[in-house]
């Protein structure tokens, strides 16, 4: 029998088409790949609006709350298989629940302050740093954030240490955290991601706190750090990154420190989402349609996808990522930022979309109460009633409380001292006069007791006094910045010219009492927002002191605040070099306690200043609906009728 050949297994045909199938089919495997939805949000501006309760008015309010917004953080959530949760700043200062639990109450070591009570029970992922949160000290801010149950970012605040060389300078917080999660594909599987989060806070809040962060902190350049930051989280294998600046949009070409340098920040690489804040705007909203590089119907700047969830509660900022994971590196393939809000306008009404969350309410409710019984004190009688509803167009009473108050502070303090002699002007601004607080953001106090919630109400920020030396000239370029919150009006204009600067915030009209002077409206502003000079105009004409015109070289004492006198609104000659009083009391302690002196007000404007008279003008403004039951005889004002977002249209007559 012959012999048989021999054959090799891996000479078997059969097998080498079997193992050419495979190789081809190693070859031709695809990549490992899965779609992946990431909903983003985030709450900002709460300014410790915890209750839907407004303390001013002493009674629920639709409009506010993040007891209200947590109930639309529970839907959104409940849509989607991933989703994270940010806040981005503002929340310790800013109503008077915030004052109560930091002057009357005060919290202890190990106390868990009442918006992380609320907080908690959300499940944040991580935190931002706002300009407010420094408002009561960083002994206050180190005590409340040891009561969160997640963490914060800080990235451009950094621990004072004397020198002048910024590169060897060390966060005073944690600039950026690499979060890491586990998401669900959009086919059911389990993916590993690394998110990573950075924080921003305006650098001005080395003049706004300038008494409580001198010796102790110091602000870099959102931009700068920006750029230095966001590469190094990619290198530490942050998949996507989220930047949380608490700052308004501002210009793309912001640099130096500004405020607002959201636009910028979306041009610098690697970002992937935005949630901002600070200006109290809703974005996206048309108020931002003309803003190049935002796509409103989109949600994005600069193709970034962005939210800014307006304040006080009122939206929830949604940012809805699609992302793919390809063998372990993920991609952002679209974005889109939107907004839920808590309320709607029905014409003048407010419609609630949401009930308040119980859990958060009942979370508070012990703080709650005692800051309404605190807040009902007593401390003086008003003869008439006291608002603000015509604070921006004539000389005001509810300014005129503020600067008396503190003229009497400033005259009593320098008694006996070198300053002893010199003439003392106050400045004050109405705080609660409409523009981005709404409709309903105006001081309204009947006549009879004067209650701490009308101080409040009167003054709102948590100021403390300062005096600042100034010659007659530098009182006049005060006066003149304050000016630009009117636009330019043309004599012989039948057309409805509108008198208020939308852009300038009340909180900048700065009055000065104790001089006498008329606004001519047909000049241009001098002063831009920012403090540059814009013209060589003159609005402020007929500038007198005692009845003659002022002596430009000639010595005043001006009663103000910390904030204006450190620099606060950038108005020229402040800028905390000439401060000579820094008292310890807040400027609405020095309010309350004038009225507990006098007992009984007569509250008056004196009528320092008014503007010039323009023939044949047709001007128009806008402010509550409530103010046409205010207007008396003697008032140059006149109802026109509805105006837009809620507002009612008056017309002032200037000729």
């Amino acid at each position: 029998m012959p012999a048989q050949p021999h054959i090799s297994l891996f000479n078997s045909p059969k097998l080498k088409q079997t193992l050419l199938a495979m190789a081809i089919a190693t070859v031709c495997l695809p990549a490992t790949a899965a779609k992946v939805q990431l909903r983003i949000l985030e709450t900002t501006d709460i300014h410790v609006n915890i209750v839907d309760y407004d303390y001013y008015r002493d009674k629920a309010s639709v409009t506010l709350g993040l007891a209200k917004t947590a109930s639309l953080i529970k839907v959104a959530r409940a849509e989607v298989k991933n989703s994270l949760l940010f806040d981005n700043g503002d929340l310790l200062q800013g109503n008077p629940l915030g004052d109560y639990i930091a002057k009357e109450q005060g919290l202890a070591d190990g106390a868990i302050h009442p918006v992380y009570k609320a907080m908690n029970l959300l499940n944040y992922d991580a935190g931002n740093l706002g300009n407010h949160e420094f408002n009561y000290g960083l002994d206050f801010l180190k005590t409340s954030l040891a009561g969160a149950n997640f963490p914060y970012v800080s990235a451009n605040t950094y621990i004072f240490d004397g020198d002048k060389d910024d590169t060897n300078d060390k966060n005073y917080f944690t600039p950026y955290l690499i979060l890491d999660r586990e998401l669900v594909t959009d086919s059911g599987e389990r993916v590993s991601i690394k998110v990573g989060v950075i924080g921003f806070v305006p650098p001005q809040i080395m003049q706004w706190d300038k008494v409580n962060l001198t010796g102790k902190l110091v602000a870099h350049d959102i931009i700068e750090d920006a750029k230095k930051f966001i590469p190094l989280m990619k290198k530490q294998g942050a998949d996507i990154i989220v930047a949380i600046p608490h700052s308004g949009l501002g210009k793309v070409d912001a640099t130096g420190f500004s405020e607002n340098s959201t636009l910028a920040l979306s041009k610098v690489p690697g970002i992937d989402a935005i949630l901002f804040g600070h200006s109290h705007q809703p974005f996206p909203s048309d108020k931002f349609a003309s803003v190049e590089g935002a796509d409103i119907a989109k949600g994005t700047i600069n193709g970034v996808a962005s939210v800014m969830p307006g304040f006080w509660g009122s939206h929830l900022g949604l940012i809805d990522l699609k992302l793919d994971i390809t063998d372990g590196k993920w991609t952002v393939l679209d974005g889109q930022g939107s907004l839920r809000s808590i309320y709607k306008r029905d014409g003048r009404k407010k419609i609630s979309l949401v009930d308040a969350d119980p859990q958060i309410v009942a979370a508070v409710s012990q703080e709650h109460k005692a800051t309404i019984a605190f807040m009902n004190k007593g401390v003086g009688i008003t003869t008439a009633p006291i608002h603000s509803y015509f604070s921006l167009v004539q000389d005001d009473p509810s300014v005129q409380i503020v600067t008396n108050a503190q003229q009497r502070y400033v005259e009593k303090l320098i008694q006996g001292t070198e300053y002893d002699g010199i003439p003392v002007l106050s400045a004050g601004a109405p705080f609660k006069a409409g523009g981005r607080g709404g409709a309903e953001y105006y001081t309204n106090i009947s006549a009879g007791k004067i209650a701490l919630k009308n101080v409040a109400d009167l003054y709102i920020y948590p100021n403390t006094l300062r005096a600042v030396l100034l010659n007659g000239a530098e009182v006049r370029e005060w006066l003149e910045m304050s000016m630009g919150a009117f636009n330019t009006i043309k004599a012989d204009v039948t057309e409805e010219q509108v008198l208020l600067n939308p852009d300038f915030p009340s909180y900048n009209f700065d009055i000065i009492d104790g001089v006498t002077f008329k606004v001519d409206l047909t000049k241009a502003a001098r002063y831009a927002k920012d403090g540059q000079k814009a013209s060589d105009s003159h609005r402020v004409v007929e500038l007198q002191y005692q009845g003659k015109a002022i002596d430009e070289k000639a010595q005043f004492i001006v009663a103000t605040n910390n904030y204006r006198a450190s620099g606060g609104g950038k108005f020229p000659a402040l800028d905390g070099s000439n401060i000579i009083i820094s008292a310890p009391d807040e400027n609405r302690t020095v309010l309350a306690n004038d009225i507990f002196a006098l007992k009984t007000i007569d509250p008056s404007a004196d009528n320092n200043w008014s503007f010039v008279a323009i023939k044949n003008s047709n001007v128009v403004f806008q402010s509550s609906p409530n103010a046409k039951a205010a207007i008396t005889d003697d008032m140059p004002i006149e109802y026109v009728g509805e105006g837009t977002d809620g507002f009612a249209k008056y017309r002032l007559k200037l000729d």
